[in-house]
């Protein structure tokens, strides 16, 4: 196939430069019924026209071989593409054969028991280190959970009980109310108050 459509590109190669060539010749024989149409000659002008009709005759019947040789091309390319991609296509497929006998399903089956036994004896491992041990596993820790109430309800009570923190700052322009003096006191008591004072104090006499 390679060779047929190297073969097919060569013949193509060459109808191209012999149409090239015979483009020249008719332009030259174009130019030549001019110059003799100019002189006066038009026999020899017209035997210029005829060589030119018959080059142009030529020249389309080798387009029609160009064409039909490229279109020889493209299906021998077409072929030689589909023949390689089903022959890709047939190796895979022995290939994929020859996987599924190498393969075999009980062994498939054998692979997956021994993952899956493995997996088992991991989380018996994990559960085993999960589990506490020695003095960890003797403490009871509901025990633990009612000594930390205490602790936190003993806390609470210190809080409760410390006074309440005086301020150190002193307020600008704030004064404290000054004692009430002794007659201060006197003044805001009753006669009958003062009367029984004064009774008291003869009778301790």
């Amino acid at each position: 196939t390679i060779n047929s459509i190297q073969d097919m590109v060569d013949k193509e190669e060459n109808l191209e430069k012999r149409k090239e060539l015979l483009d020249k010749r008719i332009n030259n024989e174009l130019q030549r019924a001019r110059d003799y149409n100019k002189a006066g000659k038009k026999q020899q002008a017209l035997m210029c026209l005829k060589k030119k009709k018959l080059l142009e005759k030529e020249v389309e019947n080798l387009e029609n071989m160009i064409m039909r040789v490229i279109e020889q091309r493209n299906m021998l390319e077409s072929q030689r593409t589909a023949v390689e991609v089903v022959s890709t296509m047939h190796k895979a497929s022995k290939v994929a054969k020859q996987n599924m006998k190498e393969m075999n399903v009980d062994k498939v089956d054998e692979v997956l028991d021994e993952i899956n036994e493995t997996n088992e004896q991991m989380q018996q491992i994990n559960e085993v280190f999960a589990n506490p041990t020695g003095l960890g596993a003797q403490l009871d820790e509901d025990e633990l959970l009612g000594e930390l109430e205490e602790l936190e309800a003993t806390e609470l009570d210190a809080e409760l009980l410390e006074p309440a923190p005086v301020p150190k700052t002193k307020v600008e322009g704030a004064k404290l109310p000054s004692a009430p003096t002794a007659s201060a006191v006197q003044q805001k008591k009753t006669p009958e108050e003062l009367e029984l004072e004064a009774l008291q104090a003869e009778m301790a006499a």
